[in-house]
């Protein structure tokens, strides 16, 4: 059984990990309405905003990790130990409270994957839609150094015969 200060100092990092994933959860909900109003204007901010949330969760796993090899150690279990390795060796209340946290974790983490993809998706559209914008409007005339019109760059258009 574990000193139960070791695990505290474990389970408030682990709550607070939780707080930082769902700010990213939030964080990332918003870029998807960003991307979804197909409004840009906000979207290099949402982005910073989620990385400055990555961020916040990379520092607390630093220390969350140094906390659980702490407890690990006491447990007299291997180093780098999992949370459920840690739930299951560690003694009531202790053992419920870990368990606990390892399944938020799971439920947010699985949430936070989701909405990654999603946005993903919804960026690549993006950037597609942008470069067949590019590619129409490289279609129109374009203009010489000498600020004449270049009818060279004209490409031909590809129509869909089955309309």
């Amino acid at each position: 059984m574990a000193d139960g200060s070791l695990v505290e100092e474990l389970s408030l990092l682990l709550w607070r990990e939780r707080e930082l994933l769902d700010t990213l959860l939030f964080k990332l909900e918003l870029e998807q309405l960003v991307l979804s109003s197909g409004r840009t204007r906000w979207l290099a901010r949402s982005a910073r905003e989620v990385e400055a949330a990555l961020e916040a969760i990379r520092e607390t796993e630093v220390l969350r990790a140094g906390a659980a090899e702490a407890v690990a150690a006491e447990l007299g279990l291997d180093p780098d130990p999992s949370l459920r390795a840690l739930a299951d060796a560690a003694g009531e209340p202790w053992s419920t409270i870990l368990h606990e946290h390892r399944d938020a974790f799971l439920t947010v983490t699985g949430e936070i994957r989701q909405l990654a993809d999603t946005n993903r998706e919804l960026i690549t559209n993006g950037q597609r839609a942008a470069r067949e914008m590019l590619m129409d409007i490289t279609d129109k005339d374009t203009y010489r150094e000498d600020g004449g019109a270049d009818t060279s760059a004209v490409r031909p258009r590809y129509f869909d015969q089955d309309l």
